[in-house]
C-alpha cells in the first residue's frame, strides 16, 4: 500500500480503516492471495487490533477478504461468479433508479450529473484512470441520490465490492474510457428529456459492459481471478 493516511481519530475507527483497506484491495494495491496482519495494519495507523479485527470481517462478509482461524488474513481472488452475480443485482435496482431519476430530477440534479461527465472527459484526456473511476462511482451515486432511496444506494455499493476489482482492471484497456463516456451521456440524456425507458435501456447496456470486459480481463490476469462456474442468468441464451 502507498504511505498511511491520517485517520480522524474523533470519528468511528473501523468504518475509516475499511473504506482505506477496501480502495486498496480495488485498485490491487493489496493484490489477490496477500496476507494481512492485524498487527501491521493497527501499527500503520496508530490503532488496536480490535477495529483491525472488526474492518477485516467486515470486508470478509463483502467477499474481499479471507479470515482464516490460526492461518491469517488473505485478499481473495477476483470470483467470476460472484461479480456476474453483483452486475445482475446492480442491473435490477440501478434501471429502477434510473427509471425514477428520469421522472424525479431537478435542475441542480442535472446539473450535477452533467458536471459529472465533464470531469470524466478531463480525467479521460490526462489519461487519469484513478480519477476517472472515482468520477464512475459519483456519477452513478448522483442518479439514486435524485431517487433518495438509500437502502437501494446500500445494496448498490455492497454488489460494486464484486464489480470495482473489475472496473478498475478495465480501465482504460477493457473497456475504452471514450466508450464509457459515450454510454454515461446517453443516460444523461435520457434523463434530461424525462424519457424512463430510454434511460433503464441506456444503464441497461452501460452496466452489461462488464459482460464483454470480463471474460478478456480474466484472460489477460490469471492469477487474480477466480474463474467459477457462471451462474445461468449469465450464460448466452440457446438459439
Amino acid at each position: 500500500m502507498n504511505g498511511p493516511v491520517a485517520l480522524k481519530l474523533a470519528d468511528p475507527i473501523v468504518p475509516q480503516i475499511i473504506q482505506i483497506l477496501r480502495q486498496a484491495i480495488i485498485e490491487m494495491r493489496l493484490k489477490p492471495g496477500e496476507a494481512l496482519s492485524e498487527k501491521e495494519v493497527a501499527l500503520r495507523y496508530g490503532v488496536s487490533r480490535q477495529p483491525v479485527r472488526e474492518a477485516f470481517i467486515k470486508l470478509a462478509e463483502a467477499g474481499l477478504l479471507q479470515v482464516l482461524p490460526s492461518r491469517g488474513t488473505y485478499v481473495v481472488k477476483i470470483s467470476v461468479r460472484e461479480v456476474l452475480n453483483a452486475r445482475f443485482v446492480r442491473e435490477a435496482i440501478e434501471c429502477a433508479l434510473v427509471r425514477s431519476a428520469a421522472e424525479l430530477i431537478d435542475p441542480a440534479g442535472v446539473a450535477r450529473i452533467e458536471q459529472l461527465v465533464a470531469q470524466q472527459k478531463q480525467a479521460a484526456e490526462a489519461g487519469d484512470s484513478a480519477r476517472f473511476y472515482a468520477l464512475d462511482e459519483a456519477f452513478h451515486r448522483a442518479i439514486a441520490d435524485c431517487v433518495e432511496c438509500d437502502p437501494a444506494l446500500r445494496v448498490v455499493e455492497s454488489a460494486r465490492a464484486q464489480t470495482d476489482r473489475v472496473r478498475y482492471l478495465s480501465l482504460p484497456d477493457a473497456s475504452p474510457l471514450a466508450l464509457l463516456i459515450a454510454q454515461h451521456e446517453a443516460i444523461l440524456a435520457a434523463i434530461k428529456a424525462r424519457d424512463p425507458e430510454r434511460a433503464e435501456a441506456a444503464m441497461r447496456t452501460h452496466l452489461r459492459e462488464i459482460l464483454s470486459a470480463l471474460p478478456r480481463l480474466a484472460e489477460r490476469f490469471p492469477d487474480v481471478f477466480d474463474r467459477s462456474d457462471v451462474p445461468p442468468h449469465a450464460r448466452p441464451m440457446p438459439g
